[in-house]
């Protein structure tokens, strides 16, 4: 499911801010944007992302602001004064004119200095936490989602069965048209009469042809186990098969409906058929 956590706390003089987002996706695909004064903590960080969501496409990122005089990085002053001796003297040598010797310093190699302290254990106890708590964040809005997906599923599910039950008023109409019918050829076709027997006959294939007892019976199952699959945990890959299973018998029906009513009804169970499928996709 989708779903955004974001969560900010402080340690002595850095204020640290944890952002976490998913998407759907049927496995665990993870990013991370880790500051680097906290790349050391990517392995743990990951491990608690991984145990708190499971799945999904996941970005999360850790970002830090100092709150404080503190710095991490400082001026190497000495390898500056050399750096703008050197290059002062080539500029004299060559005859430019340009004073502008600051922009250039500012990108020699090693010109600053990490004075970064090592994390302690409180640090990452605290920055673990966040995690943490970011993803419990995420985890209620995904659950917040949940509801109001198992809510839609429930009363689409109920549609159909409700559909399901007009079947029946129409199916004794549909075999009186189909007797008409075959009486109405057999008379065309024959001068001296039908046989009886002939008639019943050919009643018996079609009713037995176009019987949907079965059908009906399957559907009903179907949507029985749909609502009960619905609330077990990670049901997302099995209530698409279920929904394709239901799928199928509503096809069945519409195959064998031969009447308007019949297949209007199959017409409204397949439009919430689709609509269940397109959600479906949600909790994968």
């Amino acid at each position: 499911m989708t779903g955004f956590g974001r969560i900010s706390g402080t340690f002595e003089s850095k204020k640290i801010s944890v952002e976490v987002r998913s998407l759907n996706s049927k496995g665990l695909d993870l990013n991370a944007r880790i500051h680097n004064y906290y790349k050391e903590l990517e392995p743990l960080a990951r491990k608690v992302v991984t145990e708190q969501l499971e799945r999904g496409k996941i970005d999360f990122a850790i970002n830090i602001d100092s709150t404080g005089d503190s710095k991490t990085f400082s001026i190497n002053t000495d390898l500056a004064k050399a750096y703008f001796k050197d290059l002062k003297s080539i500029n004299d040598a060559i005859g430019q004119s340009t004073d502008d010797y600051l922009s250039v310093l500012v990108r020699m190699p090693e010109i600053f200095v990490n004075e970064r302290e090592e994390l302690t254990e409180g640090e990452k106890e605290t920055v673990l936490k966040l995690i943490t708590d970011a993803c419990r964040k995420l985890n209620e809005f995904r659950r917040q989602e949940g509801i109001a997906l198992e809510n839609e599923f429930t009363e689409r599910i109920e549609t159909i069965r409700t559909l399901l039950l007009e079947i029946p008023k129409y199916e004794q109409e549909r075999l009186d048209v189909v007797r008409e019918r075959i009486r109405k050829g057999l008379e065309e076709i024959s001068a001296t009469g039908y046989d009886q027997n002939r008639l019943e006959q050919e009643l018996i294939y079609y009713i037995e042809k176009l019987d949907v007892s079965e059908e009906k019976m399957r559907l009903t199952n179907h949507l029985d186990y749909f609502l009960t699959t619905m609330k077990t945990t990670g049901a997302g890959k099995k209530l698409g098969f279920i929904s394709q299973e239901i799928g199928r018998e509503i096809n069945t029906l519409g195959s064998k409906s031969n009447h308007a009513e019949m297949q209007k009804l199959v017409v409204d169970m397949k439009d919430n058929l689709e609509k269940i499928k397109e959600q479906v996709l949600n909790t994968l």
